[in-house]
């Protein structure tokens, strides 16, 4: 298989996963980074030996000879670069939330699919290992009929990512998306949604605070509650915690990565924490996997990695 080459635009706080994950996948390799910011590309550029720095992202795709660009930006500016890499025939990832509007969403998929170029959105959740877990679990439990998928802490985010306290759609956008995509990647496709939204946190614009009742295609129920002012102890942050109950059994996605599965044959408890990477940190292992995962799986599934370079699960 021929390596395929690959152009970074955005060097933010998330964008150094992304950089760090292609340089542990085989079939491809980061040839250029673009940010605004020279100074911040080119430090981005020397940490992985990536040859090329651009602050324009048209100036990169013009001069690039790029297969594919890797967009790590804020949602505003999704579309517009989405619809200039399809402009030059350049597969597209794209991180969450895909676009602020569904009219811009809904852009973004035609032009990809006018120019015939693949494109994915980065929802790396689902690739998390203790997530793929609790779904290999789901099978022994029967009809799935309700779920619980909750993430509730007080963790300071706003000390690393101080532009989350400005956005005035907070953690729908920047968490809600992620756990809403594990409701379908558990349950399968959504029928109706009924939320309720909070902001408790007095120094931010948006929500903190989110509570979403899913009725799902196949008659289950499943709640996403989100919240970053919950104050609780042995703080589980970052992890996602699920509940699955079937007409068969339970599965439990606990604190510390441990997964436990109750049916007629009893109580089965295991650890599904994921392996360790050498650039990983101890509490963002399983997220720093999964953008790994995500990125690299075609690799694993021995395809062409231009081939599947779309949201594929």
């Amino acid at each position: 298989m021929n390596e395929l080459r690959g152009g970074l635009i955005g060097c933010g706080f998330f964008a150094r996963n992304h950089l760090h994950a292609w340089a542990d996948i085989k079939g491809a390799t980061l040839a250029a980074v673009c940010d605004p910011d020279l100074t911040r590309a080119e430090s981005f550029a020397a940490a992985a030996g990536v040859p090329s720095v651009f602050v324009d992202p048209v100036e990169m795709l013009r001069a690039g000879n790029l297969d594919f660009v890797d967009i790590v930006t804020p949602p505003a500016t999704h579309r517009a670069l989405v619809e200039v890499a399809a402009s030059h025939r350049t597969h597209v990832i794209c991180q969450k939330p895909m676009a602020p509007a569904l009219e811009d969403a809904r852009a973004m998929v035609e032009a990809c699919r006018a120019a015939g170029v693949r494109f994915m959105v980065h929802e790396n959740f689902r690739w998390q290992t203790p997530i793929r877990a609790i779904r290999d679990a789901a099978p022994d439990l029967g009809r799935l009929f309700f779920g619980r998928i909750y993430w509730r802490t007080a963790f300071d985010v706003y000390r690393d990512q101080p532009y989350l306290a400005e956005d005035s759609r907070f953690i729908l956008a920047d968490l809600g998306v992620h756990l809403l995509d594990l409701a379908r990647f558990l349950f399968g496709e959504v029928e109706s949604v009924y939320c309720q939204t909070l902001r408790i946190n007095p120094r931010i614009r948006g929500e903190d605070v989110a509570t979403v009742m899913l009725r799902m295609a196949s008659g289950a129920t499943c709640m996403v509650e989100l919240s970053y002012a919950s104050r609780v102890e042995h703080d589980p942050f970052p992890q996602t915690l699920i509940q699955l109950e079937g007409s068969l059994g339970t599965a439990t996605l606990d604190r510390g990565f441990e997964l436990t599965v109750v049916t007629e044959h009893g109580t089965a408890k295991r650890s599904v924490a994921p392996g360790p990477l050498a650039w990983s940190s101890p509490m963002m292992l399983h997220i720093q996997e999964s953008v790994v995962r995500i990125q690299g799986c075609s690799s694993q599934r021995g395809q062409s990695w231009g081939d599947v370079i779309r949201f594929w699960c």
